[in-house]
């Protein structure tokens, strides 16, 4: 029998696997509030931009800034958006020993980002979404255990 753990809001449990989560990681010698924050910001490397959505206070409000299409998205970014969440994410698990042995105490379980609001990163709320972060999470794990 699989294991599922679900994960999504911040406060609840395994809240701690979101990106929204408030675990600091550095990258690119710089301090990002969250692993979203990184993430979104990447959108607009190397412009104004990535710093305002780095220094934004909220990770909700720096999503819907790497989200705002009047900003100018680098033109490769669906090629590179999942190892820069890969980066991130195993910035944060690095980082932070808690989240490493949280991730590891998970075992084999099946690790999804239960969400209607996002089919690509999460489960789309009904299974049939592409669960790219729990994704990414589990071979983050079983590298860690190997």
């Amino acid at each position: 029998m699989v294991t599922v753990i679900n994960f999504y809001f911040v406060d609840e449990d395994f809240g701690e696997f979101s990106n929204f989560a408030a675990y600091p990681i550095e990258l690119d010698g710089q301090t990002w509030p969250t692993a979203e924050h990184y993430f979104q910001a990447q959108k607009f490397a190397g412009t104004d931009h990535a710093e305002a959505v780095r220094l934004e206070p909220s990770p909700m409000k720096a999503a819907k800034m790497g989200r705002d299409r009047s900003r100018p998205l680098r033109p490769d970014w669906d090629a590179v958006k999942d190892d820069i969440m890969r980066t991130a994410v195993e910035a944060k698990f690095t980082q932070h020993e808690e989240l490493r042995n949280l991730l590891r105490s998970t075992g084999q379980a099946t690790l999804v980002e239960h969400t209607k609001n996002d089919a690509y990163w999460g489960d789309g709320g009904d299974g049939t979404g592409q669960n790219m972060l729990g994704k990414i999470l589990m071979e983050l794990r079983d590298r860690a255990s190997s």
